[in-house]
């Protein structure tokens, strides 16, 4: 069956000159306002280029859009009572414990934090569920849900007006009615301050946990940026987990002191895969962080509810209903889930596997990671599924169903490439974020703030911008 199009929101192909003229506009107001990252191959400070976008906004259609958008809140609530089930984490993740030791590790810290006694009972979740349209239908289904360096809504929030500003030197200034607006950055921040306030001790710290060396520098900053122009008061401090380890220390309150002063929300944009642990004081940083009594953002239970092994064993039939009743939300929810199977040692397992192994086309196979780049597709399936036929190693794999979405024209602008790039096939994943703030028994803020668009070449698998494998992109909503 051949993959659906959309209508790009202008007619194409555009005039070679128009081409030209309007790239080199965009990559002005790009770098101008802060649509931009570091180089990976030739790393300077000094230096930022354009991130890669898309030239013009993406077709979407409106109705989905608007089902992702109300759909958040839902998910934010569940993701926050799979969180607090002691039981049904240990239980799902039991098997992949055995062979992933990343998992381990963080499995290890919660089980370690719990029994001491949790000091810190209010999390902080700044979530994004990430979407793909299906061609039958065009309907939006689930690609994962990210509870942690959930990236991207500083630089996106920015992208409305880019676009707004490149249809209007086109000449088509009335169809930007149909872009909306995105508040992600203002709204992401509002979930640090209003942890901050509820951490109540005056003079206290917001940490940004980040990498060595940071190339998505732009999305990072300006969440800083954004909340010391709001609250002056606050005081934002970047500091990876090696320095983490070896400046900070807990007092007799367990509150985390770094320069003597207490840190009240730690905001993690790294940790969230094996190579950002790269010795032991890593880890004792991260357990050192998870016993405090700072807002941690996101809590350990909160990265492990993100696991692509939950996101399967929600699929399960009844496994929505125990978080969420047997009312019209989970009907809502169930319906975004696409297949998701187990790769266990029992005979749902052994089905999945050989299903996968006939028909590989059909499914990605996805480990407990996070960062993109991780995935297998089509013929790697089957010669992973093949050699780990008998490992126990299968077990930290879930199996997907392969979701196609529709394709639509476009020009990808890329930093260093040629001018004018080539008129390719696209296709587009919508992330919606939210923020979460609670504890167990109660829920304080929970809301929808913004949204993401990330387009890929339709022959590429992964689609992660920071990864230089996507490119940032807007919603041009359809009414279909």
């Amino acid at each position: 069956m051949s993959q659906a199009r959309l209508a790009s929101c202008v007619p194409l192909p555009l005039e070679n000159k128009v081409l030209v003229n309007v790239i080199e506009k965009a990559k002005d107001w790009a770098l101008m306002h802060g649509v931009g990252m570091r180089d990976r191959k030739h790393f300077n400070k000094d230096v930022i280029q354009i991130a890669p976008f898309v030239l013009l906004p993406s077709p979407f259609p409106r109705t989905e859009f608007m089902k992702a958008v109300e759909l958040q809140p839902v998910l934010n609530e569940l993701m926050h009572k799979v969180a607090h089930d002691d039981q049904f984490l240990e239980q799902t993740l039991q098997n992949a414990l055995q062979v992933d030791e990343f998992t381990k590790n963080l499995y290890d810290i919660w089980v370690k934090v719990r029994n001491e006694g949790i000091t810190q009972s209010l999390c902080l979740g700044l979530f994004r569920s990430d979407y793909l349209m299906q061609r039958d239908g065009n309907k939006i289904k689930q690609v994962e849900f990210n509870t942690i360096a959930s990236s991207f809504g500083a630089i996106t929030s920015n992208l409305p007006a880019m676009f707004r500003y490149i249809l209007r030197s086109m000449g088509y200034g009335d169809i930007i009615k149909n872009m909306p607006e995105n508040r992600a950055l203002s709204g992401l921040c509002a979930g640090i301050i209003e942890a901050y306030d509820l951490f109540g001790v005056p003079d206290s710290l917001v940490l940004f946990v980040v990498e060595e060396v940071s190339y998505n520098i732009c999305d990072q900053r300006f969440h800083e940026f954004h909340i010391t122009e709001a609250r002056p008061d606050i005081m934002v401090i970047r500091k990876t987990l090696c320095e983490i380890y070896e400046e900070t220390e807990l007092n007799d309150k367990k509150q985390l002191l770094l320069e003597g002063k207490p840190v009240a929300v730690v905001y993690y944009r790294s940790g969230y895969e094996p190579a950002q642990y790269p010795s032991s004081r890593e880890w004792d940083a991260r357990l050192r962080v998870e016993r405090s009594s700072a807002i941690k953002c996101p809590s350990i239970h909160y990265q492990l509810a993100g696991t692509k092994k939950v996101q399967q064993a929600l699929a399960i039939p009844g496994a929505l209903e125990k978080f969420m009743g047997a009312g019209a939300s989970s009907g809502r929810v169930r319906d975004i889930f696409t297949g998701l199977y187990s790769l266990d040692f029992d005979e749902a397992g052994e089905r999945a596997l050989e299903m996968a192994i006939a028909d590989a086309e059909r499914f990605v196979l996805k480990p407990q990671r996070e960062g993109g780049g991780n995935n297998l597709y089509g013929e790697d399936v089957r010669e992973a599924l093949l050699r780990m036929r008998h490992s126990r190693e299968r077990a930290a794999y879930i199996l997907m169903e392969r979701i196609l979405p529709p394709l639509v024209s476009g020009y990808v602008v890329r930093p260093g490439a040629p001018v004018p790039p080539p008129l390719t096939d696209l296709v587009s994943e919508l992330g919606i974020f939210g923020v979460i703030i609670g504890t167990k028994d109660k829920i304080y803020s929970n809301r929808q703030v913004g949204h993401m668009l990330r387009t890929k070449l339709a022959d590429a698998n992964e689609g992660g911008v920071a990864a230089g494998l996507g490119a940032l992109d807007s919603p041009y909503l359809l009414d279909m």
